[in-house]
């Protein structure tokens, strides 16, 4: 294994993003790592690493002596699905405590959001009107149930800030949990359905695995309260689209935010970009700088280097 004074080479590896822009700058400070485009490689044999987001279907072919795939994010699905991955090489995540406080903030936003209607008084301030909502209209907080799906590091941040507001908070799993903490928790592989429909807003966070996909469908979301609100923060795969709109168009549901999507970009053509209910945001909910991002490599290289298993290498088989 190399030393921390021998050359590394890299390749960036991704459709989406131009990764290089974004990372090169704070990569920098790690002077024996040369990092490549994949088009401007000079020797495929000689990469054994691999800066990763989304990449192409074929992406990993050219390189065969890889030792690490690095993701630049906390979910690796985009790149644990990926066809020419070999399968003996660690895939290591993003884990920073500030990426969880990043994204129980934004949690907590899109909570307040639907919580307090922030849309209706948008929409009023735009057409000038002092619009005030009857005070019967608002449920206190705790007597709004709020549910997260998904308890781990993301999930208990999330769960904890909001319970921080005085929401009634509750979380549910696919498998059990011995540190739930104060916050009430149901598992089970029908526990995110259970939990959806005792509450009034539901924050999905679960990572994509074969038992999440689609998992938020027409009858997951019938089993929501009359009224309630969808915050989908885990993986675009898990929510069936034309369910959504149809439940938001019929009324079913008053709400949703959605920050991952089944095609990203979002088309320009899709529906959710005009609905009145729903809040568009671009895969922006935990986004870390560039600079926590490089210090997760930098562990994942120590690791290697000392012979052992990168400490954020994800289960290939469970996906997360």
């Amino acid at each position: 294994m190399t030393t921390s004074l021998e050359p590394i080479a890299g390749v960036y590896l991704c459709d989406m993003l131009d990764l290089e822009t974004l990372f090169a700058p704070s990569l920098a400070r790690l002077p024996q790592l040369r990092m490549y485009r994949p088009d401007a490689v000079p020797d495929a044999a000689e990469i054994r690493l691999a800066i990763a987001y989304r990449p192409a279907q074929a992406a990993f072919l050219p390189f065969s002596r890889l030792q690490l795939v690095q993701s630049i994010a906390a979910g690796v699905d985009g790149i644990l699905g990926n066809p020419s991955l070999p399968p003996d090489i660690p895939v290591a995540r993003v884990r920073d405590p500030e990426q969880a406080a990043i994204m129980a903030g934004f949690a907590v936003w899109h909570v307040i959001w639907h919580h307090r209607r922030m849309g209706h008084y948008l929409k009023a301030a735009q057409a000038y009107r002092w619009d005030r909502i009857s005070f019967a209209g608002l449920k206190a907080p705790s007597a709004t149930v709020v549910g997260v799906l998904g308890y781990g590091t993301m999930g208990r941040a999330v769960a904890e800030a909001v319970a921080q507001l005085g929401f009634d908070v509750r979380a549910a799993t696919l498998t059990p949990r011995q540190d739930q903490g104060a916050i009430p928790l149901i598992t089970g592989p029908h526990a995110p359905r259970r939990l959806a429909a005792q509450c009034d807003i539901v924050i999905n966070l679960l990572p994509l695995t074969p038992d999440t996909r689609s998992m938020i469908d027409a009858g997951f979301l019938a089993a929501m309260p009359q009224g309630a609100v969808l915050i989908h923060l885990g993986r675009g795969e898990q929510l069936v689209e034309p369910a959504l709109l149809d439940m938001l168009d019929r009324g079913h549901l008053s709400g949703a935010s959605l920050d991952v999507f089944a095609t990203e970009p979002l088309p320009a053509d899709h529906p959710f970009w005009n609905h009145p209910n729903v809040v568009v945001t671009p895969h922006e909910a935990s986004v870390l700088p560039a600079s926590a991002v490089v210090d997760a490599l930098e562990r994942s290289l120590a690791d290697l280097r000392a012979g052992v298993t990168p400490r954020t290498a994800v289960d290939r088989i469970k996906g997360y």
